[in-house]
């Protein structure tokens, strides 16, 4: 694992794909935070950008530092609650696309493989049967020379989830300074992993959404 240094993005700054009086659809780059840490130099991050912009902006849930994609705010008290109640619930449907090390041999399957916080690692996390389940339906999309395009859908929501679940399937995502060997950390500048689709039903209409963001790789 490579040291980290905080160098969040500048362009696009705010890339807005939705906007109404209770949700916005942002499509975070990789590198920015979904939220501050508790260093200074970590304020700039996805939530601090739109409240900006929007200053009724709640964070309800995040993306990892690496992973691009499309997130969901809310812009009030009522929509924030409704919509963190969907994806506890598991009401929420989404599914990330990933390149990963090899060709995987397998056209599509389901990870099921419990883990747990890294004590020794922080923030690593690691598989062990003695912690919390952790699922994860994966298809492959494309089979290029050196790597693979896959479909990943997360059952369950694990920190670091489909980055150790590809890791023990034996298919490192590209890019992925935390699991990742030399090769698999030079083979990309970025973590490849791209939240591409978020459905939920709107806490307002009630009318089921899907947004979409095409991957970059």
């Amino acid at each position: 694992m490579k040291l980290f240094t905080y160098q969040p993005p500048k362009i696009p700054w705010l890339d807005i794909r939705y906007q109404d009086r209770d949700i916005v659809i942002l499509n975070k780059p990789s590198g920015l935070l979904s939220n501050p840490g508790r260093a200074e130099n970590t304020y700039d991050c996805a939530i601090n950008r739109l409240l900006a912009h929007a200053p009724d902006a709640i964070l309800v849930h995040r993306l990892d530092c690496a992973t691009s994609g499309i997130m969901v705010f809310a812009l009030n008290k009522k929509a924030e609650s409704n919509i963190k109640t969907q994806f506890q619930n598991r009401m929420t449907e989404k599914f990330y696309i990933a390149e990963v090390m090899g060709q995987v041999g397998q056209d599509e399957g389901i990870i099921e493989l419990a883990m747990m916080a890294d004590k020794d690692n922080p923030p690593l996390q690691k598989i062990d049967a003695d912690g919390k389940p952790a699922k994860t339906y994966f298809e492959v999309i494309e089979r290029r020379a050196t790597t693979s395009l896959v479909k990943l859908k997360p059952i369950t929501g694990r920190t670091h989830q489909l980055r150790l679940h590809m890791k023990a399937l034996g298919h490192t995502i590209i890019g992925d300074d935390f699991y990742g060997d030399e090769a698999t950390i030079a083979a990309s500048p970025r973590l490849n992993l791209h939240a591409q689709s978020l459905s939920f039903t709107h806490p307002y209409n009630q009318q089921r959404l899907t947004f979409t963001s095409q991957h970059p790789f």
